[in-house]
Parts: C-alpha cells; structure tokens; sequence
C-alpha cells in the first residue's frame, strides 16, 4: 500500500530527523520536496498546495521543544498534518432502527459487490447480525456474485424481485425481521459511468429507506477519476462516507490522500487485498504512521488478535517451551500468518520493516512450503530428520517441486528448531517469526 509515496516520505524524514536547525530558508526547501512527492504520487495540485501551506504555517511559528531536535519537530508537524489532512480521527458506522439499512454505491468495476460482502464479515465480527441485500437489478451478475459471495462467509443474501430493486430493498426488512437481523447491507446497481438514470434510481432508493449510511466505494488504482466520480455522486446523493478498494495495488496513494480533503467525506474502510478479511476500518492516525514509515502497530496487533486463536497460541507455546516443534504445526502457524491479510501489508505496520533492503515478500511461497510439508507422511512431519534421500525424492515428485527445494526447507526447518532451543522456555509468542521464510 502506497509504497512508491511511502518510501519516498520515509526517506525523506529519516534525513529531516538529523537535521540541527531548522531556518524559513530550509523550511521552505523542505516543503517543496514534499509537495513534489505529493505530486508525484498523484494527489491533486490544490490538495498538495493546501497541506504544505498549512505545513509552513504550523513550522515557522512554533517553539523547538528542548527534548527533540528540529528535524524531530518537523516530522510530528508533518504527521499531525497529514492525519488531519486524512480526516482527523475515525468516525464508526452509523446505526438507526433495527434492521437499519447502509446503502452501498459505486460505479461497476470499483468493487461494491465484494465490498458489500467484506464489510457483512467485518460488522459480524463486531457482534452485528447482517443481511446482504441483492439489489443491484442492472447487472443480474451482481445478484449471482453476492449469493456466492454470502455462501462463502456464510451471511444470508436477500435477492427478492430482481426486476425491481425498490421492491427488492422493502421486502428485505421483513425477511431481515423474520431472521432476527439487525442491519441490511444494500449492494445497490451501478453503472460504468455516473448517468441521470443511476442517480435517479439511488435518489428514490435513499428517498424510500432514509438510510444513517450511504458509502460510496471508490477505486483507490484509478488515482484522481476516483475524486471525481466522487464529486459526480455528492451532486446528486447524499453521502455519509466512503470505502477505498484495490489500496493493495495503487503504489502512489494519491487518491486516498485527496479525496478526504476534496470531498470533505470520510474515508470509513479501506480494501487492501482480494480475501474477505482483507478489510479494514480507516484510521487518519495510524495511515500517517504508515505512509511515513512510523508503522502502525495498533493495527498490526488487532490483526494478530483476529487471525490466531488463544486456546492453539497456548498449545503452542507450551510445545516451544518443551521443544517440540513439528512441520504440522508450522503449517499451522503459517495459515495463520497468512489469515493476517497481505503479508506486504502486515509488515508496512511494523517501524521500520519497509526500509530493510533486501527483504523481499513471496505469498506465493507460502504455497509451496504447504505443497512440500503435505507431501510428507505424518511421521516425517513428526520427526522430520528421518528424511533421508529417497524420502526427499518422493516428497518432491508428489508436490511437483525440485529436491533442491525440499532441501531447502528442510535446513530452514533445523535453523529453527535450533533458534527455539536457544529461546528456551521464553520460545516466541507470535506466530510467523520464521528465518528466511519470506523469499523461501
């Protein structure tokens, strides 16, 4: 997420930090370099001039506090800055009368329907009983989707009349009733454009339900088109936030930074990978960590707390401490790790990880590694030095891999049994501190 404009901003403060003093000369010579790299990544020109303005006011009249120096000081205006350009602080998803309804709008193409989906699981998990709503009538695949989509993380999907989504959406509120469900999340219809005919079938939608919340989902890879089909909705409906998607693909993160500034919406969720759980809840301050390298590891243990399971955490623990370390249960740890989201993302929240070079992430090694470790009998998973030659020519020819690569896995396996032994009985508490795992 945003690494072009991360790494560029994480450079660039790691030099700001040692500088001695600050005069309005380098001040000033600071701030163009950083509204050249707001350009760059695509933040619109009146976003950038409105942030370094704001920057220098902030910087020239303020007292160097004797604990930090002045490069120190510069960097926490700039990130207090860039968190209030973001929004501030995060604001909730709103709740009327039960089963209150949460309009989702967009354009085809910028993920609603997945969306609509992700953010069911999301409240779920926030003890919210949601019913996903199948009123997108345009494009009948849209209904098949969501009906998929809702099989998968198991989420009732009301489709209803799928000629007419007026009928659609009311009928949705006694079925909601009958199922003792408290929320309708709304996939509404969109189009490939924003036409007279999609605002007037959203005006009358709105009109109808009087949601406490219309969130427009927006592509974050389509840069400044995303600020505009934005404005193109607030003309015409009325929005009470906004969902970025595809943040995982967009390295320059221009349109996140604007859009908050240009739309004055909030920024409520952010899409960052393809996975249901790939979703998050938006927060101005821990972004600004991250787009400036500072890391975020608010986020980074609320994730943890999610994906591992305390009752198995503790069997592991134990099985550390007693050195009994097995290939089941570094697979085990492995999904896990990867229940966490993109690991690119995983890592960005931790101080520091972006800037180590040579560190390179390979999810799509993680699938070999699983591919190897079920190639191998329970007893070599068990007790994995009885794999002698023969054994590692059979276990490659039935995951399809090289010897070379059992041979690989096998000596990563032994370094870490070793580094366990030296943890002892204070063995690591968090899955996924695997030595060399990442570019396996």
């Amino acid at each position: 997420m945003f690494d072009n404009l991360t790494g560029r901003l994480e450079t660039f403060v790691r030099n700001l930090r040692g500088q001695g003093k600050l005069s309005e000369t380098n001040v000033k010579d600071t701030l163009r370099e950083v509204r050249r790299i707001l350009l760059e990544a695509d933040v619109s020109l009146k976003a950038a001039k409105a942030f370094v303005r704001d920057v220098q006011e902030k910087s020239l009249g303020h007292e160097v506090l004797k604990s930090v120096t002045p490069g120190q000081q510069m960097v926490k205006i700039i990130h207090d800055e860039l968190v209030s350009f973001l929004g501030g602080a995060s604001e909730p998803i709103r709740f009327g009368k039960s089963p209150s309804p949460i309009l989702v709008v967009g354009l085809n193409g910028a993920g609603k329907t997945t969306t609509s989906a992700k953010l069911a699981a999301h409240l779920r998990k926030r003890g919210r009983k949601p019913l996903l709503v199948a009123a997108d009538t345009f494009r009948p695949a849209a209904i098949d989707q969501l009906e998929t989509l809702g099989r998968q993380i198991d989420i009732p999907v009301f489709s209803g009349d799928r000629k007419n989504a007026l009928k659609t959406v009311a009928d949705s509120r006694d079925y909601a009733r009958e199922l003792s469900l408290d929320c309708l999340i709304i996939d509404s219809a969109g189009r490939m454009a924003v036409n007279d005919e999609l605002m007037n079938q959203l005006q009358e939608m709105q009109d109808a339900i009087k949601p406490p919340e219309t969130l427009l989902v927006v592509d974050g890879m389509t840069g400044q088109d995303a600020v505009r089909s934005a404005n193109a909705f607030l003309e015409r409906i009325e929005l009470t936030g906004l969902v970025m998607t595809k943040l995982d693909g967009d390295s320059r993160g221009g349109a996140a930074l604007s859009i908050r500034w240009v739309t004055g919406k909030p920024i409520k969720f952010i899409g960052v990978g393809e996975k249901t759980n790939d979703f998050e809840q938006f927060h101005p301050d821990r972004m600004a960590g991250r787009i400036l390298g500072l890391g975020d590891v608010v986020s980074f243990v609320e994730k943890a707390q999610e994906a591992v399971d305390i009752e198995s955490a503790q069997k592991m623990a134990d099985k550390l401490a007693k050195q009994q370390f097995t290939f089941d249960d570094f697979r085990e740890q492995l999904h896990q790790l990867k229940n966490m989201g993109p690991l690119e993302s995983v890592l960005g929240m931790i101080p520091g990880m972006k800037s180590i070079k040579g560190l390179q992430v390979d999810e799509n090694q993680f699938v070999v590694v699983e591919s190897i470790i079920d190639s191998m009998t329970p007893a070599e998973r068990e007790v994995p030095k009885i794999i002698n030659g023969s054994r590692r020519r059979r276990i490659a020819q039935g995951c399809g891999r090289s010897v070379q690569d059992v041979n690989r896995l096998l000596n990563q396996f032994e370094q870490m049994q070793k580094m366990i032994k030296r943890f002892g009985k204070k063995g690591p508490k968090f899955p996924g501190g695997f030595p060399g795992m990442p570019g396996f």
